[in-house]
């Protein structure tokens, strides 16, 4: 630009889009209807080929959108859409202060209606305030549905018969109901007044492409009337983006996938890109977008260009990225000082960067953005972590994990990630616990029934080494043996009657030891043990009957005080009722003589 130019370099930048929602509700089967319904409309080389992304330019969406969409009412270029579905997608793409993504359509199945991975996203987007619209996908599976391909809803919804209507009504009312349970107040689109207040619901058909127009319209409506401001970029200042992936590519070495949501890169400029262990500084080598579709049978899948402006997705090759990291910033440098762009992208990795404490559990995820989605899953269910890391799950991860303590931290969780195989078997000499998953909530949860299993065990472990309370009573004409040891029926009233169990008598507040139980008789078997309720024969070694005790005596089992304590304090729920009862009346005729016995 010479200095006499006085064009404005600031130019409206496409939005980006993400397509979210749970499994199989249809998110990749809406992002393939509308990248082919716009190949279809646009002539060859109108759609832009893009790495991890497709634009679909104004044009091409006002003739997909028919009357829907005037192109003079709009300013904004287009859209651009995320080809990755999928909130996993969504938590990878940061930009500057949250997720990459301008606006996300929320795909829920009208049949299935809210599931947990529609939650999950529901979470993600309230989190990072990214403003979304539900489409209602699959209103062709209505019973005595009648299609109309790609036909705005108002128009399909008409030629549709009263019960028809009325079974498709009352499914998307109860979505707009579970949104209201979520905390968002929501109705059918064509209602919304406001779209900042309320969530715009838009009845789909990936299959029939009915409601896709609509869908189209809301989404340049939204971006053009709440996000024009935002969309403002110059178009020849430095490039800023984050890293979609980071792969090899034959030829070319490690490359980045790239989003592009400011600025230009160019072919010659200087990058700072966020690495696992500090910033990395490399010059472009080459700027590569696929071939148009007519050309991709070419041998070269790429195409070299000399620059990119946002919004875009770019493959970047340059040396030394083999340390970048999915998820993290990419600046251009350009005119500006090198060290300024390095505090830059060492201050927006500050900013995700996890909470650790001294003890907890390792985390590894694919990206950057997964990695804090998954921090902020542990936070909430209150499960500490040690180290939290970009990439597959290695050696060095069992071995932190590892040198933990407490076995429920011997863990590592990997969030969509490999575990190397000297990983593997490093963790089974180790005998660390490996969790591996793609959904975040169904990681937590694994863990967290693991942490339910290992304390069952302690629980089993710690009653199995205490001794229970029980009160029994000397049964009247059931002496078998007077002493060496005593031999008498009882009558089991509440609690466990153990062997090897001492026996103690209460005189008014005093409990005075009569003996030890040295063996149980059931029915002429020996057991180890009698349950409330049951009669046997129990061998006393110690008392005479006669002097120390006599027929019809209540006895107890003496509980020493630590075991007491134990049992009220954090074992009263594993215990059966009778025993709780036993242990209660046991604690009370201690307490009457000392408050604070077993406390």
């Amino acid at each position: 630009m010479s200095d006499t130019d006085t064009r404005d370099p600031t130019s409206l930048r496409t939005p980006i889009v993400a397509v979210l929602g749970h499994v199989d509700h249809g998110k990749t089967s809406l992002l393939d209807t509308i990248r082919g319904s716009a190949v279809i409309e646009g002539e060859a080389g109108a759609i832009t080929q893009h790495i991890g992304a497709t634009a679909v330019p104004l044009d091409i969406v006002s003739k997909m959108a028919g009357e829907l969409v005037d192109p003079d009412d709009f300013d904004l270029p287009g859209l651009l859409f995320i080809d990755t579905p999928g909130h996993h997608s969504f938590t990878t793409l940061r930009s500057r202060g949250g997720a990459l993504a301008d606006i996300a359509i929320l795909v829920v199945d009208v049949n299935d209606g809210f599931q947990p991975q529609t939650l999950e996203a529901l979470d993600i987007v309230k989190r990072t305030q990214t403003p979304f619209i539900v489409a209602a996908n699959k209103i062709d599976t209505v019973p005595g549905w009648n299609p109309t391909e790609n036909a705005p809803i108002n128009e399909t919804y008409e030629a549709q018969s009263d019960r028809v209507q009325s079974d498709l009504d009352e499914r998307l009312y109860e979505i707009i109901g579970s949104l209201s349970d979520e905390g968002f107040s929501a109705d059918l689109y064509w209602r919304v007044q406001n779209f900042q207040r309320n969530i715009g619901v838009v009845p789909v058909s990936a299959m029939t492409g009915e409601g896709i127009p609509d869908l189209l319209a809301v989404m340049m409506g939204l971006s053009q009337r709440y996000m024009k401001e935002e969309m403002e970029i110059d178009v020849t200042g430095p490039g800023v983006g984050t890293v979609l992936e980071v792969k090899e590519e034959k030829g070319f070495g490690t490359t980045i996938d790239t989003v592009l949501y400011d600025g230009t890169v160019r072919a010659d400029d200087t990058l700072v890109v966020g690495g696992t262990n500090d910033p990395i500084v490399t010059d472009v080598r080459a700027l590569l977008q696929p071939r148009p579709l007519a050309e991709i049978r070419t041998e070269s899948r790429f195409e070299d260009v000399e620059e990119v402006s946002a919004a875009a997705g770019i493959k970047i090759a340059a040396p030394d990225l083999d340390k970048a990291m999915a998820g993290a910033p990419v600046r251009v440098v350009r005119d500006r000082d090198l060290e300024d762009v390095i505090d830059e992208v060492e201050a927006e990795l500050a900013e995700i960067a996890v909470d650790t404490a001294e003890r907890g559990v390792v985390v590894k995820a694919d990206t950057l953005g997964s990695l804090e989605a998954m921090a902020d899953a542990l936070e909430e269910a209150e499960v500490p972590i040690v180290r939290a890391e970009v990439g597959d799950v290695a050696p060095r991860d069992i071995s932190v994990a590892s040198t933990a303590d407490n076995s429920k931290q011997q863990v590592v969780l990997g969030f969509n990630v490999e575990v190397l195989e000297d990983a593997k078997r490093r963790a089974e000499i180790d005998d660390v616990e490996l969790f591996v998953d793609d959904v975040i909530y169904q990681l937590v949860e694994e863990y967290e029934t693991h942490v339910e299993e290992i304390e069952r065990a302690q629980q089993d472990t710690i009653l199995e080494n205490i001794t229970r309370p029980a009160r029994f009573r000397i049964l009247k004409d059931h002496v078998f043996r007077q002493n060496d040891p005593a031999v008498v029926g009882v009558e089991v009233n509440s609690g466990t009657l153990q062997k090897n169990s001492n026996v103690v008598k209460w005189d008014g507040n005093e409990p005075e030891r009569v003996g030890e139980v040295k063996g149980i008789q059931e029915q002429g078997e020996d057991v180890d043990e009698a349950r409330a309720g049951n009669r046997v024969s129990a061998a006393i070694d110690g008392p005479t009957v006669g002097r120390g005790i006599e027929e019809g005596d209540e006895l107890w089992i003496e509980i020493p005080e630590k075991h007491a304590k134990i049992l009220e304090q954090e074992l009263a729920e594993e215990i059966p009722g009778d025993e709780l009862e036993a242990l209660n009346m046991y604690l009370e005729k201690h307490r009457n003589r000392d408050p604070f016995w077993g406390k």
